[in-house]
């Protein structure tokens, strides 16, 4: 299994509970969607579920790039 597959399955629950809080909010918030939530909260749920996998795929090799300065450039206070 590639590096970036397992880091996609790892990070797909989160990115898929954050996409379904986002719509759960806002279908409940907005009085227009909330009269109709019996048959978008199930558009939301697939939704998240779908659009959960791509957006995972493009985190995962973001999340394995090094740091942005390298180490002895940052400030160390410990002496």
């Amino acid at each position: 299994m590639r590096t970036k597959t397992a880091v996609a399955g790892l990070v797909y629950p989160q990115v898929s509970a954050v996409l379904f809080g986002l719509g759960m909010i806002a279908t409940l918030m907005i009085p227009a969607l909330k009269i109709h939530a019996m048959t978008i909260l199930p558009i939301v749920i697939a939704s998240s579920l779908i659009l959960s996998a791509p957006l995972a795929w493009w985190i995962a090799p973001r999340l394995r790039l090094r740091h942005w300065q390298s180490r002895r450039d940052a400030p160390y206070d410990a002496q």
